[in-house]
């Protein structure tokens, strides 16, 4: 298997886990999204872009994107439908920094 190319993301998660309140926590299920799928979601689904601004916002291709999205929805989705945690955690990804404003003049 070839290995996953980085995807770089803008918006770091930080430990973050979703959980529904409706179920005692000894009996409650969970999926895990990666932070690549989370920044997929969040750049596809949020802020509305097209496929092809989020492959080049995370540096990779189209396709990609397309098969990271599926799988978050299908996460989510199962999570909502069947009552379960989100954790986001995990995935090849390195975090965009932002620059302060006196590096970005020089």
């Amino acid at each position: 298997m070839r290995p996953k190319k980085t995807r770089w993301v803008k918006c770091e998660p930080g430990e973050r886990c979703f959980r529904p309140q409706c179920k005692p926590l000894n009996k409650l299920k969970g999926v895990t999204l990666t932070i690549d799928e989370f920044e997929a979601v969040r750049l596809a689904d949020l802020e509305g872009l097209e496929q092809e601004q989020v492959a080049h916002k995370m540096k990779v291709h189209r396709s990609t994107i397309s098969r990271i999205l599926e799988s978050a929805r299908a996460k989510v989705a199962d999570a909502l439908v069947n009552i379960k945690a989100i954790r986001i955690e995990g995935g090849c990804c390195e975090i965009i920094q932002k620059r302060k404003k006196n590096e970005r003049e020089k």
